[in-house]
């Protein structure tokens, strides 16, 4: 397929285990709404849900079929693996990376970077190289040849953990884009990954009734009702950081075997 979009799902969670199938309301788990905020985007044929071999992932397995999902299953950890074969067997030529703990996701903004990647000009845009968003409504649109070389070169564990480090980290060999917001948003989280992440997305959509949600429908409940932004205003993203602190054990082992 000429493009096709990605979802990386998975059971464990240290935080919140489950997350992906938790309810946010009446019969919709998160990965549901996740998939049918996309579907503003993408035909049903064209999304795969990412999983693993692990026997705890096969709910999400059995998710996907009764919902005639496209799911493929690979290694838990080196999730670049996982994309990589992911969409070498469904014949991808331009990859959309979007990860299950984002319901929120605005198929606008992906839409806009769908239409920069349609130029030609690059071969990796996204709206995280300078995080400008909301927390959660990150995504990232990279070229199969991209997620090859990244695949073949990367060594670190954070570059395998998070699939696109090695890209970003090498603006020389991709050529890049960033789609900036209007202000800088970075501060604000519409993920799931804490139990107040959970309590702040039901609430939001609880409050807004149309679908798909939009970014700008986040905007003006958080302008009318600012106070649903204390509920996870003290949680800290730092998913990265701790892959970091991974390569850094993983140098570290290497020099004491070398």
């Amino acid at each position: 397929m000429e493009i096709g979009c990605i979802i990386q799902a998975r059971m464990g969670s240290t935080r919140l285990p489950g997350k992906v199938l938790e309810e946010l309301e009446e019969g919709k788990t998160c990965l549901d709404s996740v998939i049918q905020q996309l579907e503003d985007v993408f035909d049903k044929k064209n999304i795969v849900i990412a999983t693993t071999n692990l026997e705890e992932d096969k709910i999400i397995e059995q998710f996907c079929k009764e919902r005639e999902i496209n799911v493929f299953k690979g290694e838990t950890k080196n999730v670049l693996d996982r994309y990589y074969k992911c969409a070498k067997e469904f014949d991808m030529q331009n990859i959309v990376r979007v990860t299950s703990d984002c319901p929120l996701i605005d198929p606008g903004i992906v839409f806009e970077l769908i239409k920069k990647m349609n130029t030609g000009e690059f071969d990796y845009v996204s709206n995280v190289l300078k995080r400008t968003f909301p927390i959660g409504l990150d995504a990232e649109i990279f070229t199969f040849y991209a997620l090859e070389q990244s695949w073949k070169m990367s060594e670190l564990p954070s570059e395998r953990e998070h699939v696109t480090p090695f890209i970003k980290k090498n603006s020389n060999i991709f050529k890049q884009y960033n789609l900036e917001n209007n202000e800088n948003k970075s501060d604000i989280r519409v993920t799931l990954d804490m139990p107040e992440d959970l309590m702040l997305i039901r609430k939001v959509v609880s409050k807004i009734k149309n679908r798909p949600i939009r970014y700008n429908d986040l905007e003006k409940l958080f302008e009318k009702e600012p106070e649903i932004l204390s509920i996870n205003k003290n949680i800290k993203h730092d998913g990265y950081e701790r892959s970091l602190n991974d390569d850094r054990d993983f140098i570290l082992s290497d020099e004491n075997n070398g």
